[in-house]
């Protein structure tokens, strides 16, 4: 990118008039990690607690890899400070806002009275410039969460921090130290520019498109697959609309080069908390060197289990265990989905250490099967879904004896991909009659003629890693499920979208569109099944609730808030209504600014179950 932003003007004036609401001043006060990454500097994230807790949101300029940069801050760093809380107190938190428009903090994650939960438009007006909002709630939970803006685009530009709630019962995991890692993206380019240039050209930032040289260097696609994906006018190397060409990727507010450092002595369990903030990027996270085990998803504890690698969406949380033996670095990689960059960072025994970085892996190529059409597995279980009944239990298929451990299934052959099969079989893309409930229109580019389940398949790019891949049918509820009534009823929803227009949205209205209408009774319990008829994976955010994924002991099926839904895949959950108004979107910030949006309005309901 250019060294000087090209919509830079505004911001700078407002910051040479001295309207920067303390951030500047803030900033100079803060120890140096926060506003200036050292190489090898400690990654201690500043830290709040107590019952009484004061925020202030402003501009503040920051530093990445030695770049001076731009951001919207909390208490003047990126990312904001750690809010230790504690399970079974109340908190009362002051935000005050200092930016020239309004803001907003959503508690992502916590079970909060939707007066509480911070979105504009739907739980409370915003936060006014100049003015300062009290929330305050019951912490009635524990775990790992985050909060963030939910105004215009202002998390792009740093507005999140975590959150650790400590339990008020003992914790069932054993661990000697910890450290909470935020993975983020960050870009020199303002965000509402970003947006205008994906919705002026489709792929604008992707520079890894498929070549002739490829071609010629039997690479990628062959040229039968090339032309049969032409004629459909789909790219397979469109994985992330914003990539590494615009976007640095940040750990704990530090470029790859700052090299964030975490310490532990050998012989320790280290629990490492990560949270995705990014704005758009899906991460694959890895410690060559080091066994990962994952103990809690999206701040509900799991019964550990054991993996090399994982990918985390935007807004999930992970807590792995790990335990460094050797007196030895190891590099911490948070590799973007479409292998467009990494986040790095390093956990060592002394500071100043640093161990090999890997290089980037070889970008995915997106196959039929992620456009929802997939025939290698036709007549095999897990293949084809001919019941298009969202009501019914379509958790994944158990694994055959012969189907190799996700992450370790051997490479896909190229050129099998052809649809040589399905010559002869309708190859409409936009056959309503599979999803009344769609409203055509130039929303929808395609409609998935055979979804299936595909939570038990790792994310795109790591079928073939050669290692442990987490995926959702690994998770197990340690504790038993709080309600645990069969549905009352089956909702389906589609994710649709335009990618080429950039227009998303579900069931194919945008949020500005006339909505539709997602109305539930509070204490009844509700299977939802999403169905991806798009190309690139969402991540599924429910503000309020937690929901159970359909797989799993009875009683004992995971609880999320945020749930990753593959290409041409399908995902069914249950959840129980709690009374108030609640977003309900793609937690891709530039998805949901383009329409990927809507509200999940429950009502009162007389003599409803708890």
């Amino acid at each position: 990118m250019p060294g000087r932003r090209p919509d830079l003007d505004r911001r700078t004036l407002i910051r040479s008039a001295g309207i920067l609401g303390g951030g500047a001043a803030i900033a100079s006060l803060l120890p140096g990690w926060a506003h200036s990454a050292a190489q090898g500097l400690p990654g201690e994230l500043p830290t709040l607690s107590g019952e009484d807790i004061r925020l202030t949101i402003g501009h503040t300029p920051i530093t990445i890899e030695g770049e001076r940069r731009h951001a919207v801050t909390i208490n003047g760093t990126v990312p904001g400070p750690l809010l230790r809380l504690k399970e079974g107190r109340r908190v009362r938190i002051s935000v005050t806002n200092t930016l020239e428009e309004w803001t907003s903090i959503h508690w992502h994650g916590l079970l909060v009275p939707s007066e509480m939960d911070g979105v504009p438009g739907v739980s409370f007006p915003g936060i006014a410039p100049g003015q300062t909002f009290v929330y305050e709630f019951p912490v009635i939970q524990s775990g790992t969460y985050w909060y963030h803006s939910h105004s215009g685009l202002q998390e792009a530009e740093g507005h999140y921090a975590p959150i650790v709630i400590e339990p008020a019962r003992p914790d069932p995991v054993a661990f000697d130290r910890e450290h909470v890692i935020v993975l983020a993206d960050h870009s020199e380019m303002h965000p509402h520019l970003i947006f205008r240039r994906l919705k002026q050209q489709g792929g604008v930032f992707n520079q890894q498109r498929q070549t002739l040289a490829d071609l010629l260097a039997g690479k990628d696609q062959t040229l039968a697959e090339r032309v049969e994906w032409a004629k459909m006018l789909m790219d397979p190397t469109d994985i992330s609309d914003v990539t590494g060409a615009a976007m640095t990727f940040l750990l704990n507010g530090h470029g790859p080069k700052d090299n964030w450092t975490g310490l532990f002595a050998p012989g320790e369990r280290v629990r490492l908390r990560f949270v995705n903030a990014a704005a758009q990027m899906i991460f694959n996270i890895r410690i060559p060197g080091l066994k990962l085990t994952v103990v809690a998803a999206d701040g509900q504890n799991v019964r550990p289990v054991e993996v090399d690698e994982f990918q985390i969406g935007n807004a999930e949380t992970y807590d792995i265990i790990v335990q460094p033996i050797e007196d030895r670095a190891f590099t911490i990689v948070s590799e973007a989905i479409d292998r467009s960059g990494m986040g790095r960072g390093t956990l060592a025994p002394r500071m100043g250490m640093s161990a090999p970085v890997p290089p980037l892996r070889e970008r995915p190529v997106l196959t039929m099967r992620d456009m929802g059409m997939d025939m290698s597995a036709h007549g095999a279980s897990g293949g084809m879904d001919h019941s298009g009944m969202a009501g019914m239990d379509h958790g994944a298929m158990p694994e055959t004896a012969s189907a190799p451990p996700p992450g370790m299934a051997p490479p896909r052959a190229r050129g099998s991909d052809v649809m040589g099969e399905m010559v002869g079989m309708d190859m409409n893309m936009l056959n309503y009659a599979l999803a009344p409930q769609i409203k055509p229109g130039p929303g929808v580019q395609m409609i998935s003629p055979m979804p299936v389940d595909r939570t038990g398949e790792p994310g795109l790019g790591l079928a073939s890693v050669g290692h442990r891949v987490l995926v959702y049918t690994d998770l197990i509820a340690l504790e038993p499920n709080p309600d645990q009534r069969a549905p009352d009823r089956a909702l389906e929803i589609r994710l649709t979208g335009n990618m080429e227009r950039f227009i998303w949205g579900f069931d194919g209205w945008t949020f500005s569109e006339k909505p539709p209408a997602y109305s539930f009774r509070a204490g009844e319990r509700v299977r939802v099944t999403l169905v991806n008829d798009s190309m690139m994976t969402h991540p599924i955010h429910l503000h309020g609730h937690f929901f159970e994924l359909v797989h799993g002991p009875v009683g004992h099926m995971p609880r999320k808030h945020t749930v990753n839904v593959m290409p041409g895949g399908k995902v069914s959950w249950d959840f129980t209504a709690e009374g108030g108004d609640w977003a309900f979107h793609c937690h891709m910030l530039y998805h949901m600014h383009a329409g990927m949006f809507q509200v999940f309005k429950v009502r009162p309901s007389q003599g409803a179950g708890a």
